[in-house]
């Protein structure tokens, strides 16, 4: 269950209107790594977590805070939207900035939003479902949570520096504060995880069906062997069970595909023409 407070977890207004800038702000809000991703992400993976309860519980309140952090952007991007469409409208006709301004802002806002967020990106894609991972493999969910806040954080930051707006820099330094929690919370719950079960996703995968000759080979696959001088390609596995090896010249052990002339009502291209 949960219930709503009436004030936000922090600050979200404006010094003045851009509407511009409030369509700028919605890759934050509906974008894929955005936080309607993460909020339903994080609850997702709560609400279906099997593990032990202290994840369940993690994940259930960091899910909650997306949702304060979704409505802070939601009430952002509305100020940013007041009075803009109207007064900004009637001095477009005197000024060839503002009319400029006006130009470059997201039509939908007035035409269908009323004024307000909504759920889609940058350039109007609608948020997607797809965007959000539950696999019911915590270690394999958490790496994709530090990757969604790693990829958020970035988008923040390059938000605030596209603005001069102390309310609007006010409010993004608080998100962008929360996210370098949540990235220190998802590397922490990582390791905790990694020294349970190892490093390599599943765990549970009888390692003796893997074809172990190839298990720790980096294979060079392009021109050039710079990517040799890497962490990866020699020395001790990360896993701790094997030797990283750099294959230079790999040689394939496959077979050459030969595929049978498909039957006559595929009507195909014949093999002999």
């Amino acid at each position: 269950m949960f219930f709503h407070v009436k004030e936000l977890q922090y600050r979200a207004k404006p010094d003045k209107p851009d509407p511009i800038y409030a369509k700028k702000l919605q890759e934050v809000l509906g974008g894929q790594f955005g936080e309607i991703s993460v909020m339903m992400q994080y609850l997702f993976q709560g609400w279906n977590c099997r593990a032990e309860k202290k994840y369940r519980d993690m994940l259930l309140d960091i899910g909650t805070e997306e949702i304060a952090h979704v409505e802070m952007l939601a009430t952002m991007i509305a100020q940013l939207l007041d009075k803009a469409p109207v007064e900004e409208q009637e001095q477009a006709a005197k000024d060839p900035i503002i009319a400029s301004v006006m130009g470059g802002m997201n039509p939908q806002h007035a035409i269908v939003n009323g004024l307000g967020a909504s759920p889609n990106d940058s350039a109007g894609y609608p948020w997607n479902a797809r965007y959000t991972i539950a696999s019911g493999n915590l270690l394999a969910d958490f790496r994709a949570n530090l990757n969604a806040e790693s990829q958020g954080r970035l988008q923040v930051v390059r938000l605030y520096e596209m603005t001069d707006d102390k309310g609007v820099r006010d409010m993004l330094s608080f998100l962008i504060a929360r996210d370098t929690m949540h990235q220190n919370q998802w590397l922490a719950a990582i390791a905790e995880l990694e020294e349970k079960e190892g490093k390599v996703v599943p765990s549970t995968f009888n390692r003796q069906y893997e074809k172990s000759d190839v298990a720790y080979k980096f294979i060079s696959c392009s021109e050039g062997t710079e990517s040799q001088a890497g962490r990866w390609a020699k020395g001790p596995s990360i896993d701790g069970m094997g030797q990283f090896e750099y294959v230079e010249n790999p040689v394939g052990t496959g077979q050459a595909p030969e595929l049978e002339q498909a039957p006559g009502y595929i009507h195909g291209t014949p093999k002999n023409m």
